[in-house]
Order: C-alpha cells, then sequence, then structure tokens
C-alpha cells in the first residue's frame, strides 16, 4: 500500500484540487492496482478543509499541533500502522502530476526528492521570476528538497527516524537523516509537481516566505 500524507491547516481553497490530482495519480495504469491510501491531516484548521476532503472520500486526522514537522510525523505513522510500504508527502496547495507516485516507485529507490513548480508569479516582480528560475535547477541530480514532492520507502522512512517534529525544514532534515544512514536517494526534475505561490502562506520559512524575501530583495537590487 502508497500512503500519501498531507498536512494542511485552512487549506479550503486549495484541497480539492490538491486531492483531484491525487487521485489521478493513484489510478495511474503502471501501479496496477496497488491500494493507494491519501491522509489529510487537519492540524488545528478551522475551515472546511475537513469536510471537503470528506466530501471526497478520503480520511482526515484532527491534530492541533501548528507544526508542520509533528503533523507530517502523526500522518505517516497512522499510514505505516495501516501497512503502507510507500510513502509520499506533498501540500495542500500543491498539484502533482498523473505519473507521480507511478514514476517515484519506478526509480526502485528509498527516496525520491523531486522538484516544484510555481502556479503563477501573478503578484510577484518580474525580477523575483527570473532570480527564481535562475537559482532552481530542473534537472537530474539537482539538490533541491521539498516537503510537497517527496517520496521514501516505509523501511527508509523508519530507520532514519521519520520526520522531526520541527515547525520549518522538516523535510531537509529528514533528508539528512536519510543521508546518514546511507540510504539511495533520487533527485530528479521528471516529476515535478506545481504549487502556488501564494503570499498567505501557512509555514514560515518555507517556501512562500522564500519567494517573498526573493520578492523584496529582487525590489531593492534590480537586475
Amino acid at each position: 500500500m502508497i500512503g500519501v500524507v498531507i498536512p494542511a491547516h485552512n487549506e479550503s481553497r486549495y484541497i480539492e484540487q490538491c486531492l483531484a490530482s491525487i487521485e489521478v495519480a493513484a489510478a495511474h495504469p503502471l501501479l496496477a492496482g496497488v491500494t493507494v491510501q491519501v491522509l489529510v491531516v487537519l492540524d488545528d484548521c478551522s475551515d472546511d478543509t475537513g469536510a471537503l476532503a470528506a466530501a471526497m472520500g478520503h480520511p482526515t486526522l484532527e491534530v492541533w499541533f501548528r507544526n508542520v514537522g509533528k503533523a507530517r510525523a502523526v500522518g505517516a505513522q497512522t499510514l505505516l500502522n495501516a501497512g503502507a510500504r510507500w510513502l509520499a508527502f506533498t501540500d495542500a496547495d500543491t498539484r502533482v502530476p498523473a505519473d507521480w507516485l507511478a514514476r517515484q516507485l519506478a526509480f526502485e529507490a528509498d527516496a525520491v526528492c523531486g522538484t516544484v513548480a510555481v502556479d503563477s508569479w501573478q503578484g510577484y516582480s518580474e525580477q523575483a521570476r527570473v532570480r527564481y528560475l535562475e537559482g532552481y535547477r530542473f534537472e537530474e541530480g539537482h539538490r533541491h528538497i521539498h516537503g510537497a514532492n517527496l517520496g521514501l520507502s516505509a523501511a527508509a522512512y523508519e530507520k532514519a527516524g521519520g520526520f522531526q517534529h520541527l515547525a520549518a525544514h522538516e523535510d531537509v532534515q529528514l533528508v539528512a537523516d536519510l543521508e546518514r544512514i546511507g540510504a539511495r536517494i533520487v533527485w530528479t526534475a521528471t516529476n515535478s509537481v506545481t504549487t502556488s505561490a501564494r503570499r498567505d502562506f501557512k509555514c514560515r520559512e518555507g517556501f512562500g516566505e522564500f519567494l517573498l524575501k526573493l520578492d523584496e530583495v529582487a525590489c531593492t537590487q534590480p537586475l
């Protein structure tokens, strides 16, 4: 069984698109009928995120951490207890490609780190977009780490100690722990996900804040 964990804090604006994309990926013919279980971890939600996920037939788990690392960890453990042999992680404001899960498994690696594409640069300066694209490597062997596009075997996850309960950079820490145990990690740009460049980001020091700071720098230091 493949387990997909989605941490969410008041994500009613995005959750349906995210889940719809995962449903397509779960039905990919190359998975040959492998069961895919999706779990939305509702972290201190006060909106309709849970109701929307439930209406689409996906289970949810309510927690009150306001901590993305702990939310991912609890979601992962829940799916491991249910028998997951592969864990995939994304974010509620992200859409995955149709072959997202199939491609992760096809690498036959311990872990797969994928890339992230921005859905729209509306609201950002052209300088910010250019600086981002100049510094981002959409190529094999890149070294980008995103909790929005990460997959790994249950065995590797448990051996590495799982997600630490960090409010930020929990994905970076997990990959460092995977490298520490000698896990075989594939760094690929062939299964890039699409994520929001929104300014009302929910995770401090995450991707949204990175883009905002990039825009601030670009406006003060034009190309």
